[in-house]
């Protein structure tokens, strides 16, 4: 993949490279054959080589508006300062020019004016074809990732139906349920509406593009609760949730995995199992961090039901949020520990 993407890279300044070339060239390829076997006089020899110095200056200004000037003030609508910068540029180009032509040119003397007006025109050519690159580029960039995004959540789609609430915990929950019933316990009641939330925000709340923060909780809290009452006193667990800013929007599904992850290796062959989940928010910043033991000696197998695995879970944060999150996973004196923060605004 990264052999791909050098080589990708590889071929875009290529194609860059070749395309100035071929602009560079226009001038000397579009002479007629006569002028071109004409004798050069040492005036106009210097010409040649003034002009295509100074092109290279124009291909610098190309570049540092496409990705510098545009995108920090056009970008950001601070155009009193976009036109006053291209101003300064523009001034000190002439005087590099003034300098390079009083050096190449020997028989004519240079003036500014005259030289500032006709370069003018080749300035703003640069500038208004450096704005459309940008443009471009961005449209197809943000196309690009728009349709990754989306392949993503489809092909991501099937698997957090299948792994998110596995068959094996299901049955585990009903089992629990019928021997509530059995001993005509108050927690069947309740065990029943958790399931019930569960499968129904799993099913039909996931295809919204956004959900509040309080139903995802709500959510992680039906979870932890069915848990809880299937390992009962097996497993110490510490749980904090607390969003006083619960009305903030949050990608449906983007925390379960990291829980699901504990409960599936932080228990079985592990000695004083230990689960502890802590969730706040602040500034719009949320926070939250999952920490469980687990066994260093046991070599963990992977098969095709072990969900949709923290490298996917990574993949999809850096799609649906890039810059906004931190996701940091660490494994030290036998714990596993997750620390996400996201910026919810």
């Amino acid at each position: 993949m990264r052999k791909f993407q050098i080589n990708k890279k590889w071929l875009s300044v290529s194609l860059h490279v070749a395309a100035w070339v071929l602009i560079l060239s226009l001038p000397y390829l579009l002479r007629s054959p006569y002028d071109r076997q004409k004798a050069k006089s040492p005036d106009e020899e210097g010409f040649l080589y003034l002009n295509l110095i100074t092109s290279v200056f124009w291909i610098g200004v190309f570049y540092l508006n496409a990705f510098v000037l545009t995108e920090r003030f056009i970008y950001t609508r601070k155009y009193l300062q976009y036109i006053l910068i291209l101003v300064a540029v523009y001034c000190v180009i002439m005087v590099f020019h003034g300098l390079l032509f009083t050096e190449l040119i020997k028989v004519r003397k240079f003036v500014f004016r005259m030289s500032a007006s006709f370069n003018l025109t080749t300035f703003l050519l640069t500038i208004a074809a450096s704005i459309t690159y940008k443009l471009f580029w961005d449209k197809a960039e943000s196309d690009r990732l728009l349709q990754e995004k989306q392949e993503e959540n489809l092909k991501s789609e099937l698997s957090f139906l299948r792994s998110q609430i596995s068959p094996h915990f299901v049955f585990n929950v009903l089992n629990n349920m019928v021997a509530l019933a059995r001993l005509k316990s108050d927690q069947l009641e309740p065990t029943i509406m958790k399931l019930s939330n569960l499968m129904q925000y799993m099913l039909y709340e996931t295809d919204e593009e956004k959900v509040l923060l309080g139903t995802e909780i709500e959510y992680l809290h039906s979870y932890i609760d069915l848990q809880k009452q299937r390992f009962g006193s097996k497993v110490k667990m510490n749980v904090s949730l607390d969003a006083k800013e619960d009305w903030l929007s949050i990608e449906p599904m983007m925390l379960i995995p990291f829980v699901e992850n504990a409960f599936k290796h932080g228990v079985g062959m592990i000695e004083d199992p230990e689960i502890n989940i802590s969730l706040r928010t602040e500034n719009k910043q949320l926070s939250f961090e999952v920490r469980n033991k687990y066994n260093t000696d046991t070599e963990e197998v992977k098969d095709k039901t072990s969900g949709i695995g923290l490298p996917n879970v990574t993949r999809r944060l850096n799609l649906l949020y890039g810059n906004q999150h931190e996701l940091l996973i660490t494994r030290q004196n036998g714990w596993f520990r997750i620390s996400l923060k996201l910026n919810l605004q």
